[in-house]
């Protein structure tokens, strides 16, 4: 079982990763701009996603556009990442900080028993 660890892409705010460890200190959270002294932003979608992967990291990201082509063609080749969590902005906002934290959150206190090549889609809070 892979123990949930949570990497916000660029387009997220920090904001969340310090409102979700207000609200669950158990579950390792950074921002892109704070992982690896902010090395990786600006950087393409695919270094992230082995440097993610090789700390087993489970992205975090609005990016519906890019990522899932990205997932498909590691799928087909047999790579794997640390999971994906994808975020609709017609569900949560980037604006809403206080419900992205609280879906995360809630993914966090019943996440998957594994997170390796996972792809899951981030459910309004209730």
């Amino acid at each position: 079982m892979s123990m949930l660890r949570l990497l916000l892409d660029e387009h997220v705010s920090p904001d969340v990763a310090k409102g979700f460890q207000r609200q669950n200190g158990q579950t390792p959270i950074t921002s892109l701009s704070h992982w690896e002294s902010g090395q990786f932003l600006g950087a393409p979608d695919e270094v992230i996603m082995v440097a993610a992967a090789a700390q087993k990291l489970t992205l975090v990201t609005y990016d519906l556009r890019t990522i899932p082509p990205l997932l498909k063609t590691w799928l087909e080749s047999g790579r794997n990442h640390g999971g994906v969590i994808f975020v609709d902005r017609k569900t949560i906002a980037p604006s809403d900080i206080g419900g992205l934290v609280r879906a995360l959150v809630e993914f966090a206190m019943s996440p998957p028993k594994e997170m390796t090549n996972g792809v899951f889609f981030l459910k309004r809070p209730s």
